[in-house]
């Protein structure tokens, strides 16, 4: 991903009303972001917990939408999978998130949604390593496999709230 200025990632919010916009919050982290290894860049809002960004390159030009997260899961016991890392974590770490569609759709109420890690670091989570078995080799390839297809899967998303 390329380096995105503070105006350059508020401007690129498809779906976020004008309150939404004034409330957000860039993350402690932007300043650090190593943008040559990151595919996107999100984070959940410190004064509205429920409240999530989501920025990528679409075409070169930066998409950002808004996130809501849904009510905790009641049960932690249960596995859940992340839908744009395939990270397998305990349920309470993985949380559905809905986006309202831009424009038209989106002021008629239409979502989508999808369950994501809770603390939206699909980005960190493709590129850790599990640690070797014992005799193992682990070949490069995997882990590009996981970040080329987090990185798919979280364009199809955003491209999916912009679908009328």
């Amino acid at each position: 991903m390329r380096p995105l200025s503070e105006d350059e990632l508020r401007s690129s919010f498809v779906n976020a009303t004008d309150r939404e916009l004034e409330e957000l919050e860039l993350p402690l982290e932007y300043l650090l972001v190593d943008w040559e290894h990151v595919d996107a860049l999100a984070w959940r809002d410190r004064k509205a917990g429920r409240r999530g960004y989501l920025v990528t390159l679409i075409d070169d030009e930066p998409v950002g939408i808004v996130l809501r997260a849904a009510d905790p899961p009641a049960s932690r016991f249960r596995a859940g999978m992340c839908n744009l890392c395939h990270t397998q974590q305990p349920a309470n770490q993985v949380t559905m998130f809905s986006a309202r569609r831009a424009g038209e759709a989106g002021r008629n109420g239409s979502t989508v949604g999808t369950y994501v890690c809770s603390d939206l670091s699909c980005q960190e989570n493709v590129r850790l390593h599990a640690p070797l078995a014992p005799a193992e080799v682990r070949s490069g390839s995997h882990a590009w496999a996981r970040i080329d297809g987090l990185a798919r899967r979280t364009r199809a998303f955003v491209q999916g709230v912009l679908a009328d």
